[in-house]
């Protein structure tokens, strides 16, 4: 659960938020996600991602990385309302599912793809 990652970019862009990877209730470890991009965009956004491991496999392929890349070591399917708030029950199936929620301000291009998870040391 990453309460707030901000991210902002003029051509290259760049992304920061701390969370926290929570167990059945408990908190298991706190982590940061940081990514670089050079692309189209433009813009400042603050946002909310969870990120739920479906599978037990998928969290303890998570739990090995020293850092954990969206796209390399793990696929996370992200999750959209539709119209109605309808959710894509295709998408649940997967191991590694991701919420964006939370969005403020304007931002184009929405990924967590390239993101890059670290445990932080405390």
């Amino acid at each position: 659960m990453f309460p707030s990652i901000v991210k902002a970019g003029i051509g290259i862009g760049g992304e920061y938020g701390e969370g926290a990877l929570r167990i059945k209730g408990k908190t298991a470890g706190y982590y940061n996600s940081i990514s670089a991009s050079v692309s189209f965009q433009l813009g400042v956004q603050a946002r909310s991602v969870i990120i739920l491991f479906m599978t037990e496999d998928a969290l303890g392929s998570f739990r090995r990385k020293d850092g954990w890349k969206v796209g390399v070591d793990g696929s996370v399917a992200l999750i959209t309302l539709g119209a109605g708030g309808s959710i894509d029950t295709n998408q649940i199936t997967k191991p590694v599912i991701g919420f964006i929620l939370d969005e403020k301000g304007l931002m184009y291009n929405l990924t967590l793809e390239g993101s890059k998870i670290s445990r932080i040391k405390r």
